[in-house]
């Protein structure tokens, strides 16, 4: 508990204090914006964003479902991703669609691993899922050409693979889940650290992310859902060991990069090191 509780408490001191559960509010919405402003500039590239989500989940249960078979029960890897496919609202019939369409599928996808550098010596790892690893690696290639980066061998060694279950800010009951809730459940499911995930962007408010070594990744997630709190994915992620600064405008370039590497369809995941 001493483990878990010092890394929690140095990160959220303020919750701490005030004792107040880990919740944060909505932002106030910002008034003068008509409808096809919003519709325009939130709802599009919105809607845009989450079509992509759904082609990568969608190869993703393909992979899943060849590699394992169609039965979640009986493939826990594809467990996982048709968990991560319902956080993210997609389809019932979609999911459903996507596994059948595992054994209809002649083409056989490979999945890749790509290590890169990009602006200020920042180090970035790709897992890429494709049918066609040839025009994968140029698109990568071209992106990271145009935004400052480039392929790099050795970059992976910056990373730690670990296993990472995310949870939602509220439980299935639809309470907030607190910082001591939090902290009793990463150690009662044999969890290393807890902490925000900033990067959950569907979330109105931070979802949790407790992380864990790879092999106690299935334990700590039937730990987790059997405590009440709402699984949102688990897997097995690879975690920087350490994270750069980046001045003003070489942040800027990188941020142009990571953008530009989260529309390209056949990555699937993508880790870096910028703090």
């Amino acid at each position: 508990m001493a483990a878990v509780g010092a890394l929690a408490l140095a990160r959220w001191p303020r919750l701490v204090a005030t004792g107040r559960p880990f919740h944060l509010g909505s932002p106030p919405s910002c008034a003068g914006h008509n409808r096809w402003s919003k519709v325009k500039n939130v709802k599009g590239p919105r809607d845009a964003a989450r079509s992509r989500l759904f082609q990568r989940l969608s190869l993703m249960l393909r992979i899943a479902a060849r590699e394992g078979g169609p039965d979640p029960a009986l493939n826990a890897q594809l467990a996982n991703v048709v968990e991560q496919c319902r956080a993210k609202n997609m389809p019932k019939a979609s999911i459903e669609a996507a596994i059948r369409g595992a054994e209809r599928s002649a083409a056989a996808a490979a999945r890749l691993l790509y290590e890169a550098r990009g602006p200020g010596g920042s180090a970035l790892l790709l897992e890429v899922l494709t049918d066609n690893p040839r025009r994968s690696q140029h698109d990568v290639r071209v992106i990271l050409t145009r935004h400052g980066g480039t392929l790099a061998e050795g970059a992976r060694h910056g990373f730690e693979q670990k296993g990472v279950v995310r949870v939602g800010p509220r439980d299935l009951r639809g309470q907030p889940v607190s910082l001591e809730a939090a902290l009793e459940a990463a150690l009662e499911a044999g969890a290393q650290d807890v902490c925000p995930d900033e990067e959950e962007e569907e979330e109105e408010e931070p979802a949790l992310k407790f992380i864990c070594e790879t092999s106690a990744l299935r334990n700590v997630r039937e730990h987790l859902e059997a405590s009440g709190l709402r699984l949102l994915s688990a897997a097995i992620e690879y975690l920087p060991r350490d994270r750069v600064t980046l001045p003003e405008g070489t942040r800027e370039q990188a941020e142009h990069l990571l953008q530009a590497l989260g529309e390209c369809p056949d990555i699937v995941r993508l880790y870096h090191n910028i703090q």
